[in-house]
């Protein structure tokens, strides 16, 4: 296939991965939502809310080294379509439980637990998968691309639910997200994934090679690169610390402050509306030249606005005020999600071997989730104890802490030597002055 063919192909892999995308992630966001309410409004308690989101973190954490193995070792499209199918299958397992004997926390659970593991194996291989489906040169505008179509899905998923719940069944809400995974698997189906894959021919020695040989294989390659343990280090502490917002937002909306379903979606679809923007921007701008340093600052302006989502508890507002301050806050944390990763995303993707792309994205996420559900477990639990603005305020302050001394200056002038340079040539300047 000539160049032109390639570059041609390339631009249909980066449409097609975005509508699958868009279309998977609406049926995922309505049945999030749904499911989300549905926990709450049954129980009543953050403790059995955070029980569903480890459910999702757990097997994500324990899996993902294993589907950063299989990325490596075996057909990646393959891996892709399977995990689409086993998504598909599980939520019509729960749909059959809902209309037999009716819908449970353990169904919901266990299916959970199930789209958990399907995602993990799909999220990783398609991650690992970008440099051989587009070119290099537009590898950023079709991260862009890829988050704009997670974005639409955030947008009208939450939107929808909130408009559908409480009007239809939540065996519904399971069809819209059958039928959507079913299309991003027919479409998934029509991609090469070794268009632009630029992988070595594997010697007899590593075709030999263990899971365990390989996978130690994939840590030492990680431990060559400083820039990326020191990024996994750094993420580690913030994805604990983050699960403050994760327990926190829906509990204060729905059970402190009584929010109704059609205004909750609208809040969380103002998080994808940030993202939106942002990856608009980021499709059509050239590439960040220091991505570590501009993630920095991002987290700490997550600090700052994890400290300022309990003011309505603090402060007596109208319920119009507390919802149109929710809807600026939750859009300054989309637009803050995106200025954070889509520059980093960008510089995995370019500075890490294709050979080695699965397991070090598996380890990347497993190492910077392996807090995140102790963080769920203890939010959970603080949530139903302790007032949630002196959580929020305390955990912010904490992430703000915590990456200034992490990311503190001269590790950022160590990952990006010519900033110092530039430092030096400006204060030589102004001492001739």
């Amino acid at each position: 296939m000539d160049q032109a063919m390639k570059l041609k192909r390339a631009t249909y892999h980066m449409w097609t991965f975005t509508i699958s995308k868009l279309i998977s992630g609406f049926g995922a966001h309505v049945y999030a939502f749904a499911v989300s309410f549905y926990i709450l409004q049954l129980t009543g308690s953050a403790t059995n809310f955070a029980m569903n989101l480890i459910c999702s973190l757990v097997p994500r954490t324990l899996i993902a080294p294993f589907a950063g193995y299989a990325a490596d070792k075996y057909s990646r499209k393959t891996i892709v379509i399977v995990a689409q199918i086993a998504s598909t299958l599980a939520i019509g397992g729960l749909l059959t439980v809902s209309l037999t004997t009716g819908l449970s926390l353990l169904a919901i659970y266990t299916t959970t637990v199930v789209l958990s593991l399907a995602s993990t194996f799909s999220g990783v291989t398609f991650s690992s998968s970008i440099t051989g489906l587009i070119d290099e040169n537009r590898i950023q505008r079709a991260m862009a691309l890829n988050q704009m179509s997670i974005s639409f899905a955030a947008i009208g998923g939450p939107a929808v639910g909130g408009i559908l719940y409480g009007t239809v069944s939540m065996n519904t809400f399971l069809i819209v997200y059958m039928a959507a995974s079913t299309v991003a698997i027919l479409l998934e189906a029509t991609m090469n994934f070794k268009l632009f894959a630029n992988r070595k021919e594997k010697t007899e020695e590593e075709q030999k090679e263990t899971m365990w040989q390989s996978m130690k294989a994939g840590v030492f390659y990680l431990r060559q690169q400083p820039i990326l343990m020191m990024i996994i280090w750094i993420s580690l502490f913030i994805n604990f610390l983050f699960g403050a917002f994760q327990v926190g937002f829906s509990f204060i909306l729905i059970e402190k402050l009584k929010m109704v379903s059609t205004r909750f979606g609208m809040v969380e679809g103002a998080l994808a509306v940030g993202m939106l923007l942002m990856s608009i921007y980021f499709s059509v701008r050239k590439e960040v030249k220091f991505p570590l340093l501009v993630s920095k600052w991002g987290i700490v302006v997550f600090g700052i606005l994890l400290m300022i989502v309990p003011l309505p508890l603090l402060v007596s507002m109208h319920p119009n005020v507390f919802f149109a301050y929710y809807l600026v806050i939750i859009f300054g944390f989309g637009v803050n999600m995106m200025i954070v990763n889509t520059p980093m995303q960008v510089m995995f993707q370019k500075v890490i071997d294709d050979d080695f792309k699965g397991r070090v994205f598996a380890l990347l996420e497993t190492m910077a989730m392996a807090l995140m559900p102790l963080g769920v477990v203890i939010y959970g639990f603080l949530y139903d104890f302790v007032p949630a603005q002196w959580i929020l305020i305390v955990s912010g302050a904490i992430l703000i802490g915590v990456v200034l001394f992490m990311a503190r200056p001269s590790i950022i002038r160590k990952a990006y030597p010519e900033l110092a340079e530039k430092k030096k040539v400006k204060a030589n300047v102004a001492t001739e002055q």
